[in-house]
């Protein structure tokens, strides 16, 4: 059953830990990552049980992926992340522009509102107004439901269902909310976001496994997508999520860049799934991070994007991103108004 903000969690039963049992990253192949990246990322991830993917939205290329064994798993319910994908689809549609506000049971609400604060009523409507056919059609083209790399060796498949869920079980409402009945990767939400901060480009993200490799990485294009004009609106909801909305743990840890992310917690068979999918802009460019973790009580988005605050934290402290370039990326930061919901 699906984690909701109702009263009734808080009986739900968890059995699998939130804290890493031995080390999980021992089997994992790093001649080909970024060692700053990498190393930022295992810091960050502390004794949580979980896996970070970073990838550079500009070509596709994964600079780290920590606990490759759960980043390459065949994934996991999506939890509220399938929002992004459900927005864009809305947006591409003509449904909604970020400021349309969409009557809902009692209230009104925005998009910008709606990811944010992750509004499960808001992206049921969307998901009703679109129907199952036109959801799958842009879940597909955004690369759910098939391989993300490009030969990464051990890679498996998340599934998007041919049908939707039977009305009992909330039918497409509920897919587009929480994301039942659908399987994603940590690689296929991080391509789609890379395709988002890029501006339209979904790569075959490519994992180098040497340094020679990842020296003479060519791009891989699986296919453009024709929503450029559509991610300023999708930004100002995911800012939203990170300045006053469900990710602003990340802010604890971290001020000096811009980051758009969004977060998804629900739970299957006794694990809580915890994600948060982001991009962050900076004079040196984009980078793409994804931190999924699975365990109990203690696993939720929130976390995880309080995890990514510290990763891009240790980053900055290591001059990563001043070493990227000549510019100061210190005089970057926007800022985002607070919002009042209705």
């Amino acid at each position: 059953m699906s984690y909701s903000h109702g009263r009734h969690h808080y009986y739900e039963r968890f059995t699998a830990s939130s804290f890493a049992k031995g080390d999980i990253f021992a089997g994992d192949v790093t001649a080909g990552e970024d060692p700053v990246v990498r190393q930022a990322a295992i810091d960050a991830m502390g004794d949580m049980n979980g896996t970070a993917v970073v990838i550079d939205p500009s070509n596709g290329r994964i600079l780290a992926m920590v606990n490759q064994k759960l980043a390459l798993s065949p994934g996991a319910e999506p939890c509220s992340t399938i929002k992004i994908t459900v927005a864009m689809a809305a947006l591409s549609e003509g449904l909604v522009t970020s400021d349309t506000p969409v009557k809902l049971s009692g209230f009104r609400m925005n998009m910008t509102q709606a990811l944010a604060k992750s509004n499960n009523l808001y992206f049921e409507e969307m998901g009703r107004e679109l129907g199952f056919e036109r959801v799958r059609h842009y879940a597909n083209q955004f690369g759910l439901g098939e391989l993300a790399g490009y030969n990464i060796a051990g890679e498996q498949l998340g599934v998007y269902p041919d049908q939707e869920l039977p009305a009992s079980q909330g039918g497409v409402g509920r897919m587009c909310s929480f994301g039942q009945g659908v399987s994603l990767t940590p690689l296929q939400l991080g391509a789609f976001v890379a395709a988002l901060a890029n501006g339209g480009t979904l790569y075959y993200l490519q994992h180098p496994t040497t340094p020679q490799e990842a020296a003479s990485l060519e791009p891989k294009v699986k296919r453009k997508l024709d929503i450029a004009k559509y991610v300023p609106d999708l930004e100002d909801g995911m800012a939203g999520a990170v300045e006053y909305g469900t990710a602003r743990r990340l802010r604890a840890n971290f001020h000096e860049l811009p980051v758009f992310g969004k977060t998804g917690t629900c739970s299957d068979n006794g694990t809580r799934y915890g994600w948060f999918a982001a991009w962050s802009d900076s004079p040196q460019g984009s980078l793409v991070t994804v931190f999924f973790l699975e365990g109990g009580r203690p696993t939720f988005g929130p976390r995880a994007a309080e995890l990514t605050g510290e990763f891009y934290k240790d980053l900055w402290n290591r001059n990563w991103f001043a070493s990227k370039g000549p510019q100061d990326t210190a005089a970057f930061p926007r800022v985002f108004p607070q919002q009042n919901l209705p």
